[in-house]
């Protein structure tokens, strides 16, 4: 029996905790705007949501051009500048003096934190061993989803006792130890060249192969945006505000525990395995939120979708690498969060008018019936069981 070859490599652990900060930023930055906009700029709340959607707005149209940019001059040289822009534009905030400029800034930086957040997806793809990658992404996927407790944590606890501008100072300084770790990763790559005049294609903006798995992606990040966009505003309005800051903790520690079972599970049986009760676990974990009425309930309803949507990200980031060429990783990554980004943007917008109508407790309810269902789209989606190391 072959040895097994080593996912911990040194630039294994490099990318990871170059990617860990970038989320932190990122997810600090999307709790902290609206409040910066409301306190600092002397905005309105809808002001706070343009300058949250803006920089989601550049992320999703840069997707479409990464792939592009990859093959075209590399993927260490483009991780290096596109990390180094977005760590400038952190500095940047420091700066700001109005909306305008602020909204300036957002569009900027999102071009950038798209292009390394694919670009940083496809090395980490490429790093780990084929037949481990499952088990591999799944590990990387850790250091997205520990960004989701740790920058809103950072951001609101910070806010509390300091002025703004050493809000972005502290995240500038993240961002610049996230730069220096990129700076250890090797890349293996192949440089693709195309000769002579080359007339664009949908194949130069996006991957078909990867299309089937990143519209599944879609919809689970659509109802995954009721998460994100309101979790906080449902439990303030059942009196539980206190709890819903250990949601995400709760959710954390669920996802930790299981993920290194499920990579594995991913690898050795076949994706299916893991995906489908996956899904489920998140569908029960909305459910289970509309009939939340006290604490327990409420982290309990976080450990269930820690469980369920904190492993499905990484699969699905797996499937739409695997469906593609080696040399076309960069396209794989760039569609599948193309969708994915999108569908928070979507839901975000869409289910906040739907909360409007139905209320917090319906909407739950709703999305949870909604997600069980994907199950049957996944199944219609992904007929033949794609390959677990290919």
């Amino acid at each position: 029996m072959a040895e097994k070859r080593p996912i911990w490599t040194k630039s294994f652990i490099n990318i990871s905790i170059s990617t860990f900060f970038i989320f932190v930023v990122f997810y600090a930055l999307l709790t902290f705007m609206p409040l910066y906009v409301l306190n600092d700029l002397g905005g309105t709340a809808a002001e706070g949501g343009v300058a949250v959607s803006i920089f989601l707005l550049s992320a999703i149209i840069m997707r479409f051009f990464a792939g592009m940019i990859l093959e075209k001059f590399g993927k260490k040289k483009i991780l290096i500048i596109a990390l180094f822009l977005f760590t400038v534009s952190t500095v940047f905030y420091v700066f700001v003096g109005s909306f305008a400029v602020l909204l300036l800034l957002r569009f900027f930086q999102g071009i950038w934190f798209s292009l390394v957040t694919t670009v940083a997806g496809a090395i980490a793809a490429d790093i780990i061993p084929p037949e481990r990658r499952g088990e591999g992404l799944g590990y990387y996927g850790i250091a997205m989803n520990l960004a989701v407790v740790a920058g809103p944590f950072i951001a609101l606890t910070l806010q509390l006792y300091m002025p703004a501008q050493i809000v972005f100072i502290v995240l500038a300084v993240i961002m610049v130890i996230g730069f220096l770790c990129a700076l250890g990763v090797k890349v293996e790559e192949e440089l693709v060249v195309k000769s002579g005049k080359h007339k664009l294609t949908i194949n130069d903006f996006l991957e078909k192969k990867s299309l089937p798995i990143a519209s599944v992606g879609f919809f689970i990040s659509f109802a995954y945006a009721s998460i994100l966009t309101f979790i906080s505003v449902y439990a303030e309005s059942l009196g539980l505000i206190k709890a819903a800051s250990f949601f995400f903790v709760v959710y954390a520690i669920a996802m930790l525990v299981v993920r290194p079972l499920t990579g594995r599970l991913f690898d050795a049986v076949g994706p299916s395995v893991v995906i489908i009760p996956s899904i489920i676990i998140f569908g029960v974990g909305l459910i289970s939120l509309s009939f939340t009425e006290s604490s327990w309930m409420l982290l309990a309803s976080g450990a269930l979708v820690g469980l369920g949507y904190g492993t499905l990200l990484p699969s699905f980031q797996t499937l739409a690498i695997q469906a593609a060429d080696k040399h076309r990783s960069g396209y794989a990554t760039g569609t599948f969060f193309a969708l994915y980004d999108s569908g928070i943007a979507v839901g975000s917008v869409s289910l906040g008018v739907l909360a409007g109508i139905a209320g917090y407790s319906n909407l739950y309810l709703m999305l949870g019936i909604f997600v069980i269902l994907i199950v049957f789209y996944y199944m219609w989606m992904m007929p033949k069981e794609q390959g677990s190391s290919h």
